[in-house]
């Protein structure tokens, strides 16, 4: 099957594209800082999906709200990981998106949830799946991660890296993870969606009519459900040392079958993140979101780090979500490919007018979706607020076949070396 890949020009004009204006780059030159402990770099997304207008207000609040959470933790000394957690907690907080509490809703009308951290620094990850019962999924998988890094257990064995369901549960529990109730996890939003939901489907499988009108009932019920249709949130974040992090969560696809894990858990297909080493000139970051199965499939969040080692970050992202993600080979049946990016790169460079032993840390971040939207937000550790923008396909643009790339540049203080 022949694919189309339609990449708008007003998209792909300027190598990074202003997320206000959309003609000049995004670019903040911030001053040699004094407090090198108040460095550093947060990047949100609440999900790529459809974002309607009326709502707007509220899904770029609570980027803002995540970007003021991580940013708080940067200026207090903390690394990465605690930063970038920090901003998952928030996101997983809120009733309009789809994580923690107010998630959606599976086939059994339970709430079972998704999530991961990786640390740059270390390269650990630690994920849950299909989790109940558990207020911030965000805090186990980076107990995990955190577990993780004190070495082996009694006897020789393994730490664990990736738990799910039960299991993920009651080491949760047993790790002073506060339990909640899982009435208390739905909202009414969430609720309703459910019961709307479960009565189209319902309707649809009494109703026997040609597949092709099936499709298009069911394609039309997604669009008028904004939450069935967001998906995964998640952040990328660069501290003061110039590590980096990246998390990722969610409740998973509006009336998944139970016991699914969607790609926020998985290994490299939900988020990635990697300290400059010797065969990396970059560090990098990656926080996914989308259709989970099309993410797992093209392990989408290790395909955009890897690229963003090359020279022109902007091109080799562009290319990546045309040829590995929409023309991916392991996608071939799918004729709507559904997805959404968050990266960033870091690494230090001589600043300009200075003594070469005095260093900055130069931070491009960049965003791309082939949904009808993505909602972001971005913050310095400098900045008196986040930024926040909810980027959309053209006119005329086909979701699944078409992509938006944005983004911009951020120079964050100086410190010797």
């Amino acid at each position: 099957m022949e694919k189309r890949i339609n990449v708008p020009e007003a998209q792909q004009a300027s190598p990074f594209v202003n997320a206000s204006v959309g003609t000049e780059a995004a670019e903040c030159d911030l001053a040699t800082s004094k407090n090198v402990k108040s460095m550093g770099f947060v990047l949100v997304h609440a999900g790529a999906g459809y974002h309607s207008e009326s709502k707007a207000k509220e899904y770029k609040h609570v980027c803002k709200r995540a970007c003021q959470k991580a940013v708080e933790k940067l200026k207090s000394g903390a690394l990465a990981v605690e930063a970038v957690t920090a901003a998952l907690v928030e996101l997983e907080d809120s009733p309009f998106t789809n994580a923690g509490m107010g998630s959606n809703l599976n086939l059994s009308g339970e709430i079972e949830c998704d999530a991961s951290i990786m640390d740059g620094k270390s390269l650990h990850f630690g994920a849950v799946g299909a989790l109940s019962g558990i207020k911030n999924p965000v805090l186990v998988a980076n107990r995990l991660l955190s577990e993780a890094q004190k070495g082996k257990l009694s006897a020789g064995r393994i730490p664990p890296c990736f738990l799910v369901g039960r299991g993920a549960y009651y080491w949760a529990r047993d790790h002073g993870i506060p339990y909640c109730l899982p009435e208390k996890m739905a909202t009414k939003f969430s609720l309703s969606a459910f019961k709307r939901n479960k009565r189209k489907m319902e309707l649809a499988e009494k109703v026997e009519t040609e597949f092709i009108q099936t499709k298009k009932r069911r394609q039309s019920s997604e669009n008028e459900n904004d939450s069935g249709s967001l998906d995964t949130v998640g952040a990328i974040v660069v501290d003061h040392e110039g590590n980096v992090a990246a998390a990722v969560s969610s409740g998973g696809l509006a009336m998944k079958h139970a016991g699914r894990v969607g790609q926020a858990a998985h290994y490299g297909c939900g988020c990635w993140a990697e300290n400059a080493g010797n065969l990396n000139t970059y560090s990098t970051a990656v926080s996914t979101s989308g259709c989970g199965e099309h993410l797992v499939r093209t392990m989408l969040a290790r395909e955009c780090s890897a690229a963003m080692q090359y020279e022109d970050a902007h091109h080799a992202l562009l290319e990546t979500m045309q040829n590995k993600f929409i023309g991916s080979p392991f996608l071939s049946s799918e004729d709507c490919v559904l997805g959404g990016v968050i990266v960033l790169r870091s690494c230090r460079c001589v600043a300009e007018e200075s003594s070469p032993d005095v260093q900055a840390l130069l931070v491009e971040f960049l965003w791309s979706h082939t949904t009808e939207s993505m909602c972001i937000g971005y913050m310095s550790a400098r900045d008196g607020k986040a930024k926040t923008h909810i980027s959309r396909l053209p006119p005329g643009a086909v979701a699944g076949q078409s992509l938006a790339i944005e983004g911009g540049v951020c120079r964050l203080g100086s410190l010797s070396r």
